[in-house]
């Protein structure tokens, strides 16, 4: 069964591939680490790095790092406190400036289980100070909900879908992006899980197409 699955969304994405005629339909790829250590029964570091492509293995469109502190109420809530750096590139296949972003960033997770279905509702105020250029410096923030479900196929194997709204407080039209996707999540030992699937990000112009395929590490030193 995991393999028809496997094969059944290789042959999608590949399909995706050869209709993508233009900028905006490019298949594009998201190559992601995020790791979590444990340091006391309350404190852990969250790391993350993203490096993000308008085409599968070209076409640089970003990358971003971030580091955060986060403190366990208790098995169901969480707060993390961090900051990140990102750079991008604001155009496909055309000359653009980079963008120099720092973020801020607090996150309230909540997590909850109904059955063999986990999932986890996050809540983000970020704090953006963005440096398009020599002469363009601006400051934004941000609100994002993203809401994740998780289930099981077998002991090692899980499916998960998500969806995540993005809205820009100052400005008038709030709204900014939409994400939706789903994919797979292999389990290799109780520290490391890789996960691979799809998702759409959804703009008031323009929906980007994107294969995500992480590794998560869990290491705990307490």
């Amino acid at each position: 069964m995991i393999k028809k699955l496997v094969v059944l969304l290789v042959f999608t994405l590949m399909m995706f591939k050869v209709k993508a005629q233009n900028a905006e339909n490019k298949l594009g790829a998201w190559y992601m680490y995020n790791g979590s250590h444990k340091l006391t029964e309350k404190y852990s570091l969250q790391t993350m790095a993203h490096f993000r492509y308008f085409e599968v293995a070209s076409s640089f469109q970003q990358e971003i790092y971030r580091l955060g502190v986060n403190y366990k109420f208790n098995p169901k809530m969480n707060l993390t406190l961090g900051a990140s750096y990102s750079t991008g590139d604001l155009a496909y296949d055309v000359e653009s400036p980079l963008l120099y972003e720092w973020r801020l960033y607090e996150d309230f997770n909540i997590n909850s289980k109904w059955r063999k279905f986990k999932a986890r509702h996050r809540l983000r105020l970020e704090h953006r100070f963005i440096h398009k250029n020599i002469n363009t410096d601006e400051t934004q923030n941000w609100f994002r909900y993203d809401l994740n479900v998780n289930y099981p196929i077998t002991e090692n194997w899980s499916v998960y879908a998500f969806n995540e709204i993005f809205l820009n407080l100052d400005r008038s039209e709030i709204f900014a992006q939409n994400w939706t996707g789903a994919g797979f999540l292999r389990k290799i030992n109780k520290n490391l899980k890789v996960k691979f699937g799809y998702f759409q990000i959804k703009q008031n112009s323009r929906t980007l197409k994107r294969v995500r395929v992480g590794v998560l590490l869990n290491t705990d030193f307490f």
